[in-house]
């Protein structure tokens, strides 16, 4: 039997890979990183502080068929996630923008206090050109909730880490790991199906222009104090380069030194600035970008009918984790009802 191929061993391509081991496929996973679990990728440092590698990851949703998908790998932890915002005198606010929150900045300074410096570090261009489905993500309230994601039914995360439940996920005799392994190491037409969850771009060698991306830098330090912030995010209202912080131990089970905590601080940039590492795909209001994804889209359909791109990278679109893995659960099954 053929095995299929999977480019990307994050949560999108070991999502695919355990269905179709489970319905008898094999599975052959390559990613050129050397870890498990993609973006979500966490581990414990030198202090005993469980850090997430590119950036915090929060799991909510309100998708029951992912949350029991998950479920088959990892016992929970409850986490309802609260989010603060330092404003220039080092007050802390809550975030999203409350009733609190607004009487404190004055309704009238709400956008240029925290939409503005924030979305224009993130994104690279002024607030004006930025797509209002971004924006839209954190909407002002006019009550007096403290939750970031008060909408979701499920909001918890995994009891012994994300790298873990991947780990989990992937333990099947018919699926094959191979990490620190690039697609340039593996003929594509050895396999009778590809899926493929990195770059379309730079799969197709750039034929219609860079997709552009954001990416983040980290910096992490080890403050010799217990805890200094009440929530795990913290995000800054000043111009900067900086967006936000995570102190990892206000995360649950994400450990407990007596003396030591450790923050890491995000500062945006172009991908090309930071060894290619795509993060977000970047939406402008002209939709200029997605136009120019759709065209790769198509070259995709016209010249690969053997590969399926996939992903936040495979698709030029940001995906939540429980998105990402929901998206993941309708390929499989799609692939599957074909009788590959």
């Amino acid at each position: 039997m053929e095995p299929t191929l999977i480019i990307g061993a994050g949560l999108t391509g070991c999502t695919i890979a355990r269905l179709l081991a489970d319905a008898g496929k094999d599975v052959l996973i390559i990613d050129r990183r050397d870890h498990l679990a993609g973006n979500a990728y966490d581990f414990k440092n030198e202090h005993g502080i469980v850090q997430h590698a590119y950036g915090p990851h929060i799991f909510h949703t309100s998708n029951q068929a992912v949350v029991d998908f998950l479920s088959r790998f990892t016992e929970w932890i409850p986490y309802e996630h609260k989010v603060k915002a330092m404003l220039s005198d080092g007050r802390l606010v809550t975030l999203p923008v409350n009733r609190e929150t607004a009487e404190i900045v004055g309704r009238d300074n709400i956008i240029e206090t925290f939409y503005r410096p924030y979305s224009e570090k993130m994104w690279g261009m002024p607030l004006e050109q930025i797509s209002p489905e971004i924006l839209n993500r954190v909407k002002v309230r006019e009550d007096d909730n403290e939750l970031y994601f008060p909408d979701d039914t499920f909001q918890k995360m995994p009891a012994e880490g994300y790298t873990r439940m991947v780990e989990r996920m992937v333990e099947s005799e018919r699926i094959e790991v191979r990490l620190s392994t690039s697609d340039a190491e593996v003929d594509f037409a050895e396999f009778k199906h590809v899926f493929y969850s990195g770059p379309i771009d730079v799969y197709f060698n750039f034929r219609f222009g860079a997709l552009p991306y954001r990416s983040i830098r980290f910096k992490t330090v080890h403050v010799p104090a217990p805890r200094l912030f009440p929530t795990a995010i913290v995000n800054f209202t000043h111009s900067g380069p900086h967006t936000r912080v995570a102190e990892w131990k206000n995360f649950p089970e994400h450990g407990d030194h007596p003396e030591l905590t450790t923050l890491t601080f995000e500062t945006p940039c172009d991908y090309k600035e930071n060894n290619d590492e795509r993060y977000y795909p970047v939406k402008d209001t002209e939709g200029v970008y997605r136009e120019q994804y759709k065209r790769y889209q198509a070259l995709a359909e016209e010249e690969c009918p053997h590969i399926t791109f996939c992903g936040r990278l495979g698709n030029y679109a940001y995906l939540d984790m429980h998105q990402a893995i929901n998206s993941a659960m309708k390929l499989a099954e799609k692939h599957l009802a074909h009788g590959a």
